[in-house]
C-alpha cells in the first residue's frame, strides 16, 4: 500500500463536552434519585470513543476517512474528485457528521477543512488540522 498522505487528528480538548455532559447526568441522577438516567452515561461514553479521532488517508488511488476505531468510514476513488480547496467552517457548522454549506461535513475539532467536489456533483468536507498537506496530496488528482 502506497500512502501519499495519512494523518489522525484527535478530538483532544473537545472531549470536555461529553465529560461535562456525564457530570451533569450524574448530578441529575443524584438530585432526582432517578438512577436510570445513568444509563445515558454509556451512550455518551460510546459516542465520545467513536468520535475521539478522525483519520484521513490518501492511498492506493482512494481518499479514505474514518472516525475513532473505524466503524464509521467512507472512501472515494481519487479519479472521482473534480476539485478540492481549503475552507474554514464556523462554530455553527460544528463537529461530527452533518450537512453544511460544503455538503456533508466530517469533522472532529477545529474550523479548518478541505472541501471536495466529485465529478457526480456531490460535495463534502473533511475537517483537518493539516489542510494544506491534505490538499497537496489531492492536487495531482484534481489538476
Amino acid at each position: 500500500m502506497m500512502k501519499l498522505y495519512s494523518h489522525t487528528q484527535r478530538a483532544g480538548r473537545w472531549l470536555w463536552i461529553p465529560a461535562v455532559a456525564c457530570l451533569v447526568l450524574v448530578g441529575l441522577a443524584a438530585w432526582t434519585r432517578i438512577w436510570w438516567v445513568l444509563g445515558s452515561l454509556g451512550i455518551i461514553a460510546g459516542l465520545a470513543w467513536l468520535f475521539s479521532s478522525l483519520t484521513v488517508e490518501v492511498a492506493d488511488g482512494r481518499l479514505c476517512w474514518r472516525f475513532g476505531p473505524g466503524w464509521l468510514r467512507k472512501q472515494v476513488p481519487l479519479g472521482e474528485i473534480a476539485a478540492a480547496r481549503t475552507v474554514k467552517t464556523t462554530w455553527t457548522e460544528g463537529w461530527g457528521i452533518h450537512y453544511t454549506r460544503f455538503g456533508w461535513l466530517y469533522n472532529i475539532a477545529g474550523f479548518e477543512a478541505v472541501a471536495v467536489e466529485l465529478r457526480s456533483g456531490k460535495r463534502f468536507a473533511l475537517g483537518t488540522d493539516e489542510p494544506e498537506r491534505l490538499l497537496s496530496a489531492l492536487q495531482p488528482q484534481t489538476a
